[in-house]
């Protein structure tokens, strides 16, 4: 079955943006056009309104849009499962991670899994894991690694992989702003301290609350968005950041920031992979779910600093 036209027009869909989808799909934009073009030609409706500044779906288009996700996930777990019979699973599964994860745990993570299986391509994107779960809801992603929120939607199924401390870091060196050195914290000393936060995210939720229970409106200096990126900025010395304590083992510039034992300690992550719970049945996803599962027991969990 050639289902191309199919996934072009879901591209498209997904992203309103025609440069972005046709890169994506490796077609030129004009290419892409005459997809379109077809597809509405054989439905006989319009499916994108188009001008010179933005596209948008029309009603008929997101009722293509949800047949569309709908045929092409059946049509691929109809192909997986086939193939699973003879135990020689192939396609695509894509991913979403961190640049932390993607060199750290999720590394053996997947070394096992191309040994098991070398005919699934894998699909790899790092960004903010604060995006991972809309992600997933969106359809942009199969699998999705991040922090466990407190509050998991319905629709979501979550696996466990490791835990990781949620920590306070300064620069390693003299700065203009006086370091906190209570380890009970106290509100004068962190009331004028700039703090490095994220732009959302349980981080971000979790470093509000702590300071709402200090009596304390924090003085950000900067908002940002992946953790990574924190430590950066509390290196440079521009200010404090809350990362977690996995981000700061494996980045390239933990020399020069500093732990601070603060109390009370903010809660610890349980970081996890996340996929849409109607998915958990496809050959692909399954199988790179299983396998997590039996490393989870061998991957460190990071409870203390």
């Amino acid at each position: 079955m050639d289902t191309r036209s199919l996934s072009h027009f879901l591209m498209l869909a997904d992203t309103l943006h025609f440069h972005r989808s046709s890169s994506a799909c490796h077609i030129s934009p004009s290419t892409l056009s005459r997809t379109i073009k077809q597809l509405e030609d054989e439905l006989g409706v319009v499916l994108f309104i188009r001008d010179n500044r933005s596209v948008s779906l029309t009603p008929e288009g997101k009722r293509l849009q949800t047949y569309a996700r709908e045929s092409l996930l059946q049509w691929e777990s109809l192909r997986s499962s086939l193939q699973s019979d003879s135990r020689d699973l192939q396609g695509e599964l894509s991913i979403y991670c961190s640049v932390t994860a993607s060199y750290s745990f999720l590394y053996d993570i997947l070394s096992d899994f191309r040994r098991e299986h070398p005919r699934i391509e894998i699909k790899l994107h790092t960004g903010d894991p604060a995006e991972s779960i809309q992600r997933i809801k969106s359809g942009d992603e199969d699998i999705a690694i991040g922090a466990k929120p407190d509050h998991l939607p319905q629709d979501i199924a979550f696996r466990p992989i490791t835990t990781s401390p949620l920590v306070f870091i300064a620069p390693a060196t003299a700065t203009h702003f006086n370091i906190p050195t209570q380890v009970h914290a106290i509100e004068e000393e962190w009331i004028s301290v700039p703090m490095i936060v994220s732009e959302a995210g349980l981080a971000r939720k979790r470093s509000d609350a702590w300071f709402r229970s200090l009596g304390v409106k924090p003085l950000i200096y900067a908002q940002v968005a992946g953790n990574e990126a924190i430590v950066s900025m509390v290196s440079l010395g521009f200010g404090i950041g809350v990362v977690p304590l996995i981000v700061l083992e494996n980045s390239p510039l933990a020399s020069n920031v500093q732990l601070l034992e603060i109390e009370p300690a903010l809660d610890p992550f349980e970081v996890g992979m996340f996929a849409l719970d109607k998915k958990l049945k496809h050959p692909l996803i399954q199988a790179f779910w299983s396998l997590s599962a039996k490393r989870k027991g061998i991957l460190p969990s990071l409870n203390k600093p």
